[in-house]
């Protein structure tokens, strides 16, 4: 397994600052220049939202990236999860400032792609985080974690960790049509050995990612279906809320549940027993890459292009023959939030 995913470079001095999507953009500090009079070289953050432990950490990484490469970081995000409205003002908007590239995580996979093109039209580098576009290609490049494969190691754990029993499945998901939920749905279901439609899948249910929508999602499953023994959670806020719906039944200990993120408060739940098993992403580094090729595209016009998988790695201390995984105590070192 690869063992120090988000480390890196160390720091040089530059300051970068944030600002919400539907506000002006802002950016402080020094930084490499473009060329003669056209001051230093801007790279564009758009996140989802700004205060997702995941976006966080992920800013963070930009950070310290924008600091080592000598480039100016501005930074915009959307009000809630799916705003895709104000992530399309927050890139018109670094266009408009005269940014050199644009990182972004869309709300709206689809939604997103006329501004970007617009964006591409005036030789900006566009490279999605963590999520893709639809198409994939709407963006010169895309760094993220392979959603797929991540649902994929949380399904081949709970395929394991039920040795042959008979499963009556919950999924709790993200939200339709967003890519990064299906592709985790598609892998649980992958790896779990399942088609779309199992009759062991006894309720589905779409939580946005959101831990108070979790409870209620996994509250209604168990309305709606007895003995549910499996809880796949698109991410670890879902799963904590389908934890606390579970556990005021007193089923806690009857269902297994796993997870998608690796986040530190996520990793400690699993370290608690409260989520069997998290799939591991890594935030900063797909960051930290994306503003490296905004400035060596600066630097040399040469465009980073295709996918980057930016790693992902199972996370549990309850291992399961088949499900190799690393233990709690290495999720927590490389966790982040």
């Amino acid at each position: 397994m690869p063992r120090n995913h988000h480390a890196v470079p160390n720091l040089v001095r530059i300051t970068a600052c944030t600002a919400v999507a539907t506000l002006a953009l802002t950016a402080c500090g020094s930084g490499s220049q473009g060329g003669p009079g056209d001051g230093p070289v801007k790279v564009g953050l758009i996140t989802k939202t700004d205060t997702n432990p995941f976006f966080v950490k992920m800013k963070e990484g930009a950070e310290q990236a924008a600091k080592d490469s000598g480039v100016e970081l501005v930074s915009a995000a959307g009000k809630f999860d799916g705003d895709n409205a104000g992530q399309v003002t927050a890139v018109e908007n670094m266009v408009n400032s005269g940014v050199k590239g644009i990182l972004i995580t869309p709300n709206d996979s689809k939604a997103i792609v006329p501004a970007l093109e617009k964006a591409r039209a005036k030789n900006v580098l566009v490279i999605a985080l963590d999520s893709p576009t639809e198409p994939q290609d709407a963006t010169d490049a895309l760094f993220a974690t392979d959603n797929v494969k991540a649902g994929e190691l949380i399904g081949q754990y709970a395929k394991a960790a039920m040795a042959g029993r008979r499963a009556k499945i919950a999924t709790l998901d993200l939200a339709p049509g967003v890519a990064v939920g299906l592709q985790r749905h598609e892998g649980f279901l992958k790896g779990f050995g399942i088609p779309e439609g199992d009759p062991s899948i006894v309720c589905s249910q779409d939580t946005g990612g959101d831990q108070a929508k979790g409870q209620t999602a996994m509250e209604n499953c168990l309305q709606k279906a007895s003995g549910i023994n499996v809880v796949y959670t698109v991410n670890e806020p879902a799963a904590l809320g389908a934890y606390t719906a579970l556990k005021a039944k007193g089923l806690e200990e009857k269902v297994l549940v796993v997870s998608v993120d690796g986040g530190c408060t996520g990793t400690k739940a699993v370290k608690e027993g409260k989520i069997a098993a998290t799939s591991q992403q890594y935030p900063l580094k797909m960051a930290s890459l994306g503003v490296e090729a905004v400035a060596d595209f600066a630097e040399n016009g040469k465009k980073a292009s295709g996918y980057t998988d930016t790693g992902v790695t199972l996370i549990t201390d309850r291992t399961q023959r088949g499900a190799e995984a690393e233990d709690t105590a290495y999720g927590l070192e490389n966790c982040w939030g």
